[in-house]
């Protein structure tokens, strides 16, 4: 009688602990696959990595509405190196005055602590920087650039009004070469004129163009004229485009950044001299030819203005850009453009 009563027991605990261990078990496999928790994880992934920003394709947090800026860079000598380009989505190089280029640098992903040194607008910088709706930056204005901004062509901070306040001088570097603004302080401007600094910017085109039947090209040479200054080198590295020059690695002034850049577009344009001055008219309006320079490789191409930007195409076909930042390089021939 004693033997069976603890058999019974024996039974009882065994099947009470049996089930205790069964239960926990199943609860685990409930909370790591509850109904739907798959799905929910794929679309969380999929909405953290749906937002790029709209002038580089590169992956963003966030919805980017960053309204884009263009500030006008001072590209002479003495201007070198130049404060803030390494951050610039895409930086546009045309010519000034006899064979001095200038620069627009469009930013809207990035936003550098300093910008310059800052230099004075002219009509058809104005015009690329419209292409973007970008709150467009400069110090001084020739005749042609005066009278657009004035009569409302386009939102602008000018340091002919903010001499000391939102631009500052670099005591190390003489005028005209030595104006410098921060990202804070345009923001402040755009404040101080009721400019909107947040907008939705319409994206450049990123997509996989065919390489299959392009030409090597890893080293590019542009050259303005005849003296070195006037000369820009790109080198491939596998992966970007490093500028130099002048004979000098382009970097940044305060980190030594080198310029290293995805994508070089190189575009000819009717270029005319309008005054006694030296200043240009510059048609950006007709399209024409061009070189596409994307992963060590060159494609000829033609370039149209689509809504006030200058866009790759080929056969009539749009090419896109690879992912990243971009260089425009505008030229009066292609015949001042080798590459190897």
């Amino acid at each position: 009688m004693l033997r069976r009563l603890l058999f019974g027991l024996i039974i009882m605990t065994v099947f009470m602990f049996g089930t205790g261990c069964q239960r926990p078990q199943s609860n685990v496999e409930e909370n790591e696959s509850p109904p739907n928790t798959v799905e929910e994880r794929n679309e969380q992934k999929t909405e953290e990595t749906a937002w790029t920003f709209p002038l580089t394709g590169m992956p963003a947090k966030e919805k980017a509405m960053q309204r884009a800026v263009a500030v006008m860079i001072n590209n002479y000598p003495a201007a070198r190196p130049q404060s803030g380009l390494h951050k610039a989505d895409i930086v546009y190089e045309v010519l000034a005055e006899g064979d001095i280029t200038r620069l627009l640098a469009i930013y809207q992903s990035e936003q550098p602590d300093i910008i310059g040194p800052v230099r004075s607008a002219r009509d058809y910088f104005i015009q690329l920087s419209n292409g973007f709706h970008a709150l467009y930056v400069c110090h001084g204005w020739s005749p042609e650039a005066q009278t657009l901004l004035k009569s409302g062509a386009a939102d602008y901070v000018n340091g002919l009004f903010y001499d000391g306040t939102l631009f500052w001088r670099d005591r190390s570097r003489k005028s005209p070469h030595n104006s410098y603004i921060s990202f804070e302080n345009i923001k402040k401007g755009a404040e101080k004129n009721g400019y909107a600094f947040e907008e939705e910017v319409k994206p450049l085109p990123f997509f996989t163009n065919d390489l299959t039947n392009t030409v090597k090209a890893t080293n590019i040479d542009v050259v303005y004229s005849k003296r070195s200054y006037a000369h820009v080198h790109y080198a491939y590295d596998g992966t970007k485009y490093v500028r130099s020059s002048g004979d000098e690695l382009t970097v940044d002034r305060e980190t030594n950044t080198p310029i290293a850049v995805e994508n070089v577009f190189v575009i000819e344009a009717t270029h005319r001299i309008i005054d006694d001055y030296g200043r240009r008219d510059i048609d950006f309006t007709s399209g024409g030819k061009g070189y596409l320079f994307q992963k060590g490789t060159v494609q000829e191409v033609e370039w149209k203005n689509v809504e006030g930007r200058l866009l790759p195409y080929k056969s009539g076909v749009p090419l896109g850009f690879v992912p990243g930042k971009t260089w425009i390089q505008v030229v009066p021939n292609l015949e001042q453009v080798q590459y190897e």
